[in-house]
């Protein structure tokens, strides 16, 4: 097995160093190197490596809770996987369809592997090497012990073998590997055992033993000493393959995982074969061509040869790893009842007028509102459509769905408004990457309910984030909207930060009416009174608004640009940010994870300054605030500066008029982000990213800040409701009201 380690060269010649390929051009001094794409942008997938790293870096973060940190071990690996599963997988096609043609950074597809290949190896020691020296030693002094099967005391085995026996042989399959068995289909993901064996005539064989991933990987043994003791389920299953193969010898045992291409292309029908053409290709996901295999150390080179085979894979593809394998199973242990080892819980604030019991649509009537999750509760977002459902005086709901989740509160009230006898459509993102089958299940358990349900615009997906209410009052129909960056999804409202707005402004819900018209009609719509939508006006109306920005700056000496995001990799966009900074405006942007741009170039990005802030919550709200010379602008909506987003998904940004509501995320929110020194990291001009110390200024934690907010609104808005109970019984007689 090899990997490209620096100093070595890809197949074109070219040397690879630091995580990048180096060409002649990077041994020439700056002032010979023209400033052409390589040194304008980064690589994409290089970003986003970075973003793994960064989440393995909170993952060390010691004043985080234990469980916590194992959380964030988990999360790495999954988002490395997913990495593997749809970029390297894209990659791999390029290369193998002879595909040239460079990344706006100047790298071919297979320079760009060369590169993957050499990032990703160390952060999968660095990985390995903190869970198994830090992690797991810190889990025991807390009680918690996950131990080799051969060091547990002889009644744990005892125990474990008649665990084994009930529970887990039942559900093993052995396959054996020769020719008259070929070689099995090793599914996406799994944890296989590779077992090498000996008949009593001498003869070797080769047999391969899924784990079973519908059995927890972690074992609980029965405690001693004090401790919650678990093995994991491969380290049982190769303590008992006598039982498995039985009549033979077990010469060695080694675990390998295959990952796979999930990214699989889904081609758009007319809506009535659609829903069956993503059916099928999803059943065919677990069968995409693999694109790694990760092995421990101690597998035979003939075993792993055979592999490599047999996976139609490469050395290259090759990765060894130290410990276990399938580190996102480690989110198993973090729902151990130990709340002294997770992070404080918070109760999230309820907006006035938006509780149980209040008059929602009475409260939106007065003035927009504003949520911001996971420090205001989504419990309005799914009263919103539940109310609708049974109130009399609504005629009409339409949403979008893209992720909403395996149970869903918000499509049982959309089931429970057309039983009720309202007008109903839903738009249900069926190429929702790895959301296929639970929207696929609800698509058809919404039409078993009578409402009208459409998947999307050929060629795009819908991925804006919209809900229309439609009711008659007194004064005529009003039509309340909630427009927001996240899904409609309660289970990651809790943890990932995002917002929302309710409003029943006319221009908006005119706009709405003809996004939703386009949506699931024939509408040639190519203009909007409010909204920005892509690929409609949302390309051309945030790079004119950037134009204007420098236009300001030019001829007042002062421009301002904020833009929050989770990723940016637009060419033209960072061209047009680029243009922004050289004439005198300032950019600050906050983005979560990949990030072509780069920062601090002399002559070309001096005044960008890009920070990232990963940790407890996964940011993901959009904000874009132009500053144009006092008449500021701020938008929010669902869409990232990506030319997927631009060019290929329908997103919305919705403008925030409210003078009061725009300055909470201008000053508390953007600003909020940009004075955060406890968990902020600042883009360099060189790839890397330094964390920002609190210095000489007192620590300030965003998610804190917002967090405490959030518990003293909901602690005053209780004893606010107490003295008012309090006083009404006075006024009866009953009670001192200050009593």
């Amino acid at each position: 097995m090899t990997t490209l380690q620096s100093g070595d060269e890809t197949a074109t010649g070219e040397a690879v160093t630091n995580g990048r390929v180096v060409t002649a051009e990077d041994n020439a001094r700056p002032s010979e190197i023209a400033a052409g794409p390589s040194e304008r942008y980064f690589n994409r997938e290089l970003s986003q490596i970075a973003y793994h790293r960064r989440v393995m870096e909170s993952a060390k973060d010691a004043s985080q809770p234990l469980l916590e940190r194992l959380r964030s071990v988990a999360f790495f690996e999954d988002g490395v996987d997913e990495f593997f599963m749809t970029r390297v997988s894209a990659l791999k096609d390029q290369v193998a369809g002879g595909v040239m043609e460079r990344s706006p950074d100047g790298l071919t597809p297979r320079q760009e592997l060369a590169a993957i290949r050499t990032a990703l190896g160390p952060l999968f020691a660095e990985a390995r090497d903190y869970l198994l020296d830090s992690l797991l030693p810190e889990l025991l002094r807390q009680g918690i012990a996950i131990e080799a099967f051969s060091a547990l005391s002889g009644r744990q085995r005892q125990q474990l073998a008649r665990h084994f026996e009930q529970e887990v042989f039942p559900v093993c399959t052995p396959l054996a590997i020769d020719p008259g068995h070929p070689f099995p289909f090793i599914s996406n993901r799994s944890v296989n055992l590779a077992v090498r064996l000996h008949d009593v005539e001498g003869r070797k064989r080769l047999a391969r033993l899924k784990v079973p991933n519908v059995l927890s990987r972690f074992v609980a043994v029965d405690a001693e000493a004090g401790r919650q003791t678990f093995v994991l389920l491969e380290e049982l299953l190769g303590a008992h393959l006598e039982a498995l193969f039985p009549g033979m010898v077990i010469d060695t045992v080694a675990a390998f995982r295959v990952i796979r291409d999930a990214d699989l292309e889904i081609q758009d029908l007319e809506s009535a074969d659609l829903l069956e053409t993503v059916e099928e290709v999803v059943s065919l996901r677990r069968f995409g061509s693999a694109v790694a295999l990760q092995i421990n150390e101690d597998m035979p080179s003939d075993v792993l040869s055979e592999l490599i085979e047999k996976l139609s894979l490469s050395e290259e593809d090759v990765y060894e790893v130290r410990g276990p394998l399938g580190l996102s199973d480690l989110a198993e242990l973090t729902s151990l009842e130990l709340p002294n080892l997770r992070a404080t819980p918070f109760v999230a604030r309820v907006p006035v007028g938006l509780g149980p019991g209040e008059e929602m649509f009475s409260r939106i009537t007065e003035s927009d509102v504003l949520v911001h999750h996971p420090f205001d509760s989504f419990a309005p977002v799914v009263d919103f459509v539940a109310r609708a459902a049974t109130d009399p005086q609504v005629l009409a709901i339409k949403q979008t769905l893209y992720r909403v989740g395996p149970r869903s509160p918000i499509v049982e009230a959309l089931r429970e408004a057309s039983d009720w006898g309202k007008q109903v459509a839903a738009l249900v993102e069926l190429k929702a990457r790895f959301d296929e089958e639970n929207n696929i299940e609800w698509a058809r358990a919404l039409e078993e309910n009578g409402v009208h349900v459409t998947y999307g615009l050929p060629g795009l997906k819908t991925h804006c984030k919209v809900a229309l209410v439609v009711r008659k009052e007194r004064e005529g129909i009003r039509r309340y909207v909630h427009l927001g960056t996240g899904n409609y999804n309660p289970a990651t409202a809790r943890s990932y930060t995002d917002m929302g707005l309710f409003t029943c402004r006319e221009d908006i819900a005119d706009d709405v009416s003809d996004l939703f018209n386009y949506l699931t009609g024939y509408s040639r719509q190519t203009s909007y009174r409010k909204l920005l939508v892509s690929p409609v006006n949302l390309r051309e109306g945030i790079a004119r608004r950037i134009e204007r920005e420098i236009d300001c700056a030019r001829r007042y000496g002062n421009g301002r640009l904020v833009f929050k995001c989770n990723s940016l990799v637009d060419p033209d966009t960072i061209d047009a940010l680029y243009r922004a900074s050289e004439a005198g405006v300032n950019v600050d942007l906050i983005v979560r994870g990949i990030c072509c741009l780069r920062p601090g170039l002399p002559g070309l990005s001096e005044r960008i300054r890009v920070v990232s802030l990963v940790g407890r919550f996964l940011e993901h709200s959009r904000l874009y605030y132009f500053q144009n010379h006092g008449a500021e602008e701020l938008f929010l909506g669902s869409a990232d500066l990506m030319p997927r987003n631009l060019d290929h998904r329908v997103e919305t940004l919705v403008p925030i008029e409210d003078t009061a509501m725009r300055a909470y995320l201008r000053d508390d929110v953007l600003e909020g982000y940009l004075r955060d020194n406890t968990l902020t990291r600042e883009l360099q001009p060189d790839g890397s990213y330094q964390r920002v110390a609190p210095g000489p200024n007192a620590p300030f934690s965003i998610w804190g800040h917002f967090m405490e907010r959030a518990l003293a609104e909901t602690a005053t808005t209780a004893r606010q409701d107490r003295l008012a109970a309090a006083r009404g019984a006075y006024r009866q007689g009953r009670v001192d009201p200050y009593d």
